[in-house]
């Protein structure tokens, strides 16, 4: 029956990709897929339905893990990205974006020439403040509202720009990730002893060699789109026209991450925690505060502050949606049991060490890109290691680190991925083609860390 569950798995994925590349709408087909998944995995015997409050009826047990998708994620992921979204639109809406584009591009200016230099020397920053703010899409979110603009106007197109702060999301790394902790209780390391010894000798050349490969393929991109009549680059128009708004405006879309950064465990000024929920809705409020006191006009301000709760409720029909659709999707291919096939079949295979060991590695990348998660393809495998690593003579660290490092990799190359979605969603450009943009520099970083870490 497994045997059977893989090969169905196989053909909704084959027949999800056609719908999706002839443009149907991703909401409904990946709903409609997922059901159908969990479904089949139900009444094969493989796995039985799994709903927060089971009715009695397969009938509404399905339609209950549609009402549990959008309850689980709107409490978890879901408030988070509506707030930023909606925080995003209000500061385009009191033009305090044009503000700290202002600011930043005199200091910048230089980059207005080497506009790919600037977003790749974008990723490392982005890598930094994301082990601070180990949420991918919320990281992805709060960059959107502060570098996104400023890259744009150094002259790097919108898909320049997202690939960039995608690519700051491609490792989960630093003691505040979830897969880091996963991987670190596996192998009997601290947090910080894994990040220190295994991750940062790995990351750090496999982050250069990903720069330089964005470098180039973004130019490449670039002029294909040009040359088809898409847009690509920005185009330049001399100096940057001043706001008319007050300059101090510049610091309220980046308030959220710099609250994130100084409250951080990192930091430790002061013994205060914020949630991104928390950070964004503060940051309103602040906002709200400085409007009222430059304009003095009570209802000017409460007009403008209807931008927030649009920006909520657009990024809630377009990017929460997909997210859930995904995560429905998501629970079918498990359902009938796509991942636990895959673990099982590569365990079995007659190869070294090694070779297998890069084959598991290869198949979580594909897993996260497929499941949009990169959690959900390392916890998937990341347990059977400490058990097989022995038997095929490697260490547990050995097999772990790579794994580890390639689902994050994958979830960048996934159009159903919570950070293509949302930071796709808000800039308005297609998550197809965000994901495409980041699929040849990954997979050839994917290529380098096998090399480096099995062969140097």
């Amino acid at each position: 029956m497994t045997a059977i569950g893989f090969i169905l798995c196989i053909a909704f994925i084959a027949v999800t990709a056609i719908l999706l590349y002839r443009r149907f709408n991703p909401q409904g087909v990946l709903i409609f897929a997922g059901l159908s998944m969990i479904s089949i995995a139900a009444a094969m015997g493989l796995n039985p339905i799994a709903v927060s409050k089971p009715s009695g009826s397969f009938i509404f047990d399905i339609v209950q893990v549609i009402d549990d998708g959008f309850v689980g994620n709107i409490t978890r992921i879901g408030m988070m990205i509506m707030t930023i979204g909606g925080y995003v639109a209000f500061m385009n809406r009191i033009k305090a974006t044009d503000s700290l584009v202002y600011i930043a591009i005199k200091p910048l200016g230089f980059f207005r020439k080497y506009p790919y230099l600037a977003s790749v020397i974008a990723i490392p920053i982005g890598q930094i403040l994301f082990m601070t703010i180990p949420s991918a899409a919320g990281l992805g979110l709060l960059l959107v509202a502060s570098f996104y603009p400023v890259l744009v106007s150094l002259g790097c197109s919108k898909l320049t720009a997202l690939s960039a702060i995608a690519a700051a999301t491609i490792f989960d790394q630093g003691p505040g990730s979830a897969n880091t902790a996963m991987a670190a209780s596996l192998i009997g390391k601290s947090n910080m002893e894994y990040f220190v010894s295994d991750q940062l000798p790995l990351v750090i050349p496999t982050t250069i060699v990903v720069m330089t490969l964005y470098y180039f393929s973004n130019r490449y991109f670039d002029k294909r789109d040009l040359k088809r009549g898409q847009e690509a680059v920005v185009t330049e128009s001399g100096q940057t026209k001043k706001p008319d708004v007050p300059l101090i405006y510049a610091i309220l879309p980046m308030l959220p991450l710099l609250l994130l950064v100084i409250f951080s465990d990192y930091v430790g000024l002061v013994d205060i925690h914020l949630s991104t929920t928390v950070a964004m809705l503060f940051s309103l409020i602040v906002s709200v505060i400085f409007v009222m006191i430059f304009t003095r006009n009570f209802r000017s301000v409460m007009d403008m502050l209807d931008s927030f709760w649009k920006g909520m409720g657009s990024v809630f029909s377009t990017v929460v949606t997909l997210i859930v659709a995904a995560e429905i999707f998501s629970k079918g291919l498990i359902g009938l049991g796509f991942i636990d096939t895959l673990v099982s079949g590569s365990t079995h295979l007659g190869f070294s060490g090694a070779v297998i060991s890069i084959f598991i590695t290869i198949l979580v990348f594909l897993a996260a890109m497929l499941m949009g998660s990169g959690n959900a393809a390392f916890f998937s495998f990341g347990p059977l290691i400490p058990d097989i690593s022995g038997r095929l003579g490697m260490t547990a660290p050995e097999m772990i680190l790579p794994m580890q490092l390639s689902a994050s990799m994958g979830r960048a190359t996934s159009p159903i991925a919570g950070v293509i979605v949302a930071i796709a969603g808000v800039a308005g450009v297609s998550p197809v083609e965000l994901a495409k943009r980041n699929m040849p520099p990954l997979i050839g970083g994917l290529v380098v860390l096998l090399v480096f870490h099995f062969v140097i």
